[in-house]
């Protein structure tokens, strides 16, 4: 899962550098490509760093037996996958999402950045949440379809008794069992869960911060966040463009410090008000990730088969065989990938933005 927000909840700019060779669009201060960049290491990075919980929350969600209402807690799964694998054995499938997770995050914030674009968002100060929700939706649509294939994959191998040795292993043998469709038999299911996880987690996200930043705004003057906006950057390059000579840091004014006080209350904002979102839209999507996971890992070691891709008919049969329970099973290690999840990404993406910036 990919937030729409990551950069979506910061107010973008648009500049035009006068010299030829420099006359490309800059968004946020940056060339397309180097958002591109960023975001493609700040995704592979999350989900590397939060793969083991993945795992816990797939083996949670795959287990099923029609007719018996099964139950594992997160404890119990983390435990018995010690026992019967060590460490190695939460970080299967891993090597599909490192490959995979880079491409999509790339293309995601291509998507996103060109359709806010085309949609205004870059005008009035860049804050217009309605078209930044809609554009990571779009920007949704296309990344899912790259990265449904990677989390078939990923979750065969994550599968307790998988009788995959690795990816290509996985890849080969699905193909020729189940043909090019098995790759993408959930696609409709993720989007279905996505598309409204995105809407969620941006409403949340910027409701909260709403609510954050007002006594920041309020301390340093600033009447709305665009403003804050100028503040944090003018930050950042007296932050890049200090002497590299100098034996100390430069002194800074107390207007300066103020500026530096306020970028970082505005970023510790973000990052909570990012895991807040994360959290809930996690939460409350959880009954379709269950189906998701249930429709990639068909078929694997017993694993249900599902005549039908339906969202709707296989939620029914869970139901009907399994109880209401089953569809939320995993949810709190869902929770507790999403909310670390968006920090980390965040993070990653603003300190490689911070790395390239520096460079002009």
């Amino acid at each position: 899962m990919i937030p729409a927000s990551i950069e979506g909840h910061r107010a973008a700019y648009m500049t035009q550098s006068t010299s030829t060779s420099a006359s490309e669009p800059k968004y946020d201060g940056l060339d397309f490509v180097d958002h591109m960049i960023a975001g493609a290491v700040a995704g592979t990075v999350e989900h590397t760093a939060m793969y083991p919980i993945d795992t816990i929350k797939t083996r949670m969600q795959a287990l099923s037996q029609p007719g018996q209402r099964l139950h594992m807690s997160m404890r119990e799964a983390l435990r018995i996958a010690l026992r019967r694998e060590g460490v190695s054995g939460l970080y299967k499938g891993v090597g599909a999402v490192a490959a995979g997770a880079g491409p999509a995050h790339a293309m995601h914030f291509a998507v996103y950045e060109l359709a806010k674009e085309s949609f205004g968002g870059n005008v009035g100060g860049g804050h217009h949440p309605a078209i930044a929700a809609l554009s990571g939706a779009l920007a949704t649509i296309t990344t899912e379809g790259m990265m449904t294939p990677v989390d078939v994959v990923k979750q065969r191998l994550q599968m307790a008794h998988t009788p995959y040795q690795n990816v290509l292993d996985c890849v080969a043998k699905t193909f020729r069992a189940e043909g090019i469709s098995a790759f993408f038999k959930s696609y409709s299911t993720t989007l279905v869960m996505s598309i409204p996880f995105q809407l969620l987690y941006f409403s949340v996200y910027e409701g909260t911060k709403k609510v954050l930043l007002e006594p920041v705004l309020w301390r340093h003057g600033s009447r709305n966040s665009s403003e804050l906006k100028t503040v944090q950057q003018k930050a950042v390059t007296q932050r890049h463009h200090a002497p590299s000579f100098s034996v100390k840091p430069p002194i800074l004014s107390p207007s300066e410090e103020d500026l530096d006080e306020a970028m970082e209350d505005s970023l510790s904002t973000q990052l909570l008000a990012g895991g807040l979102a994360g959290g809930v839209a996690a939460a409350v999507t959880t009954p379709f990730d269950v189906v998701k996971t249930r429709l990639q890992t068909q078929g694997v070691h017993s694993a249900t088969q599902y005549g039908s891709t339906s969202v709707i008919s296989v939620m029914s049969r869970i139901y009907q065989d399994e109880g209401m329970s089953a569809l939320w099973r995993g949810l709190r290690p869902r929770v507790l990938f999403h909310v670390p999840a968006a920090a980390i990404c965040w993070g990653t993406y603003e300190s490689l933005k911070t790395f390239l910036s520096s460079r002009d």
